[in-house]
């Protein structure tokens, strides 16, 4: 059904207004209590959605947002669009030079910051599937492998910004948490998107092998090719094209086209975009103005829609379980901080900056969002385990910088 009727019109562009107008200043409101603006995003999504103005005044709320429909469907192709350059603006902050300078504490944080949370996801949702939220799935893997997943990967933009905000990002102590992370989020979401590809295969399957071979070919590819071709085209670009402008023409075609080549080999379009992120943030010739552009270009508009509209499709008071939200968050943090202190401690740190890596790796921002979404849509998960996953994320991000200050304080690391 087009969009060419003057009330969907209206509908999309003021809920579009209603929904983006929200979230900046929700978004702002939380940074300036020095928490991450996806909390003040989610939130706008919860108030507008049916948790809250959807159940105050659902006429209007069906007005504004209505489910299906043209306008629906432009809002559900904008919020993807938003997830997919996002995910390029997380790519963008992966510095692959760090995982080339790996030192024995970064690679023991990142190792034992990757494997304690999901061996212990994993026999958790083995062990309580039903506690856990398993919807139906083909394989009894799929739920643990996700769960294991989920609770290993870090959200690197907001561990970077908190260790921005105390003044720690270019100490040993950034550098190790940032490498880490970075390390995390590389292994993590190769993992996720083979599980992706399995889970959105054609009927008869995908064997894994071949799910495998393509993932790790897609990232090899992107970060070896794809990567030498930015670090020829950039230079180009930046010397005859306009400032800023250009770059991020060039930046948001590959997003694009590295979008839809993951898509086309069955895996999820956001993996190919932080492939692409990766790979552009590598090079040399990328300039800080530029890549701050990007950044508040997506920042601004296509990153709070996103968020925002997450808020619209659930209901969180209704789908609110303590229980599962209490277990997920106890496992998640478990997991990964204890997992992530023993690895510093184990490569010499001492004791309260080894705790401070541990609180560091455990904040999980936007990234664990996203992988829920994810996983709701593909029916792996169900609202219940959405939530829990959401509040988690949330939760350990804000967790994260106070717990790092209390441990060794403004650039004392």
């Amino acid at each position: 059904m087009p969009l060419d009727q003057p009330h969907d019109i209206l509908h999309l562009f003021l809920g579009l207004a209603v929904l983006l107008g929200t979230a900046r200043v929700l978004g702002e409101v939380l940074r300036r209590l020095h928490q991450p603006a996806v909390v003040g995003e989610l939130l706008a999504g919860v108030l507008l959605g049916p948790t809250v103005f959807g159940h105050i005044w659902p006429d209007a709320f069906a007005s504004l947002f209505p489910r299906e429909g043209p306008s629906a469907t432009a809002l559900s192709a904008l919020a993807l669009v938003g997830a997919t350059l996002f995910l390029l603006v997380a790519g963008l902050e992966v510095d692959l030079s760090r995982l080339r300078r790996l030192g024995r504490p970064t690679l023991a944080v990142g190792v034992a910051g990757m494997v304690a949370p999901f061996a212990l996801g994993f026999a958790a949702a083995a062990a309580w599937p039903d506690l856990l939220g398993q919807s139906a799935t083909k394989s009894p893997l799929e739920f643990p492998l996700f769960f294991a997943t989920a609770l290993s990967i870090s959200a690197l933009p907001v561990i970077a910004r908190t260790l921005m905000d105390l003044k720690l990002y270019r100490s040993d102590f950034g550098t190790v948490v940032v490498g880490a992370a970075v390390l995390n989020d590389l292994v993590g979401w190769l993992i996720f998107a083979v599980l992706l590809g399995l889970l959105n295969g054609a009927p008869a399957g995908v064997p894994f092998v071949k799910t495998l071979v393509w993932t790790v070919g897609l990232g090899l590819g992107v970060l070896t090719v794809g990567r030498a071709a930015m670090h020829r085209v950039l230079p180009w670009v930046e010397t005859h094209l306009s400032f800023a402008g250009g770059v991020l023409g060039v930046a948001l075609t590959a997003t694009f086209l590295g979008a839809a080549l993951a898509e086309w080999i069955g895996l999820h379009a956001v993996f190919g975009a932080f492939l692409v992120g990766v790979a552009l943030g590598d090079s040399s010739h990328l300039r800080e103005p530029t890549r701050g552009a990007i950044s508040d270009f997506v920042g601004s508009l296509f990153a709070p829609l996103f968020f925002a509209s997450i808020g619209l499709g659930v209901d969180f008071a209704q789908s609110f379980d303590l229980t599962l939200v209490l277990a997920v968050l106890g496992i998640a943090c478990a997991g990964k901080i204890f997992g992530c202190a023993l690895g510093a401690r184990v490569a010499g740190m001492p004791k309260r900056q080894a705790w401070a890596v541990g609180f560091a790796m455990n904040g999980r921002g936007a990234m664990e969002i996203i992988l829920g979404l994810l996983a709701r849509q593909a029916g792996l998960v169900d609202d219940r385990m959405f939530v829990a996953l959401v509040v988690m994320a949330l939760a350990t991000s804000m967790l994260a910088g106070p717990m790092v200050r209390a441990l060794v304080g403004y650039g004392q690391a």
